[in-house]
């Protein structure tokens, strides 16, 4: 993969901003968030793609649609007319002027801007979401999430071609992947959000897999601590012991702190753009 090989180049560390970075008045899985995101941070934005009754694919994360939205019930129990009417809220619960995304729409932006990591909800079909891949002609600008061997396989079936992002903990678990026929190198190995693991980040380097890891969650994360304690040098750290991409609620932050660290993807390096893009 180009992009991969170009990060490589660099020897730079990317922040994956997750659910696109959301922040006062800027709701999670919109497009908005996005493009706001981007203006501050070279960063890659990871989406949940949710699918309306009358099979539309568009941005959500919560299998109910109360949280995020000014909508009840399922997020896949209306069909797209209804969806559009909503609007999207904050993380506070504030109510923005957003309209919920669709998935084409984000693809669309995305081109010569930046990457996409593609989660599926529960209700979404890979292969849905791969027709509209290859029907706008994404292919390299899309990661697609796998949490288990099982979906790591059967989405490289569809998308051969496709970076696939896969828990792995350990070598042996790399070793499975490959043996089932998914190259190393289209793998990135999400190595988790609790404790760093360099002896990992480097084995799986010596294969050619992009290491991912997490500083993302709740009140234990390592975001949360970094938040606390007004010390971000942890994003650092973890890009000169071998992380490529720190997936992060604090996209801006991290960026930041990689930056004053000589670290971070300069803006426009690889295809990912940043602040003087809109």
């Amino acid at each position: 993969n180009a992009f991969f090989d170009c990060l490589d180049e660099e020897g730079a560390s990317l922040v994956a901003a997750h659910r696109g970075g959301p922040a006062k008045g800027y709701p999670e899985n919109a497009l908005e968030t996005f493009k706001h995101t981007l203006s501050e941070a070279a960063a890659l934005m990871e989406i949940d793609v949710a699918t309306s009754s009358d099979g539309v694919l568009y941005l959500m994360h919560d299998d109910m649609l109360d949280r995020t939205t000014t909508g009840s019930g399922p997020a896949n129990g209306l069909p797209w007319a209804e969806v559009e009417k909503l609007r999207l809220k904050d993380d506070d619960g504030r109510q923005t002027k957003f309209a919920p995304t669709r998935f084409d729409e984000a693809l669309e932006w995305a081109k010569g801007r930046t990457i996409l990591e593609v989660d599926f909800k529960r209700t979404t079909k890979f292969e849905a979401v791969i027709e509209e891949i290859r029907r706008q002609r994404a292919e390299d600008n899309v990661i697609l999430i796998a949490y288990t061997l099982g979906q790591a396989e059967k989405l490289h079936r569809l998308m051969p071609e496709a970076m696939i992002s896969l828990s792995l903990a350990s070598q042996s678990e790399l070793n499975r992947a490959v043996a089932e026929g998914i190259p190393a190198d289209r793998l990135l190995g999400f190595t988790g959000v609790e404790t760093p693991n360099p002896r990992l980040f480097g084995a799986l380097a010596e294969r050619d897999v992009e290491v991912v890891f997490g500083t993302l969650g709740g009140a234990d994360s390592i975001d949360a601590e970094i938040a606390r304690s007004g010390d971000a040098g942890a994003y650092a750290e973890l890009s000169r012991n071998g992380v490529d991409i720190i997936a992060t609620d604090r996209p801006l932050e991290a960026q930041k702190a990689l930056e004053e660290a000589g670290r971070a993807a300069k803006s426009g390096a690889c295809g990912v753009s940043g602040p003087s893009v809109d």
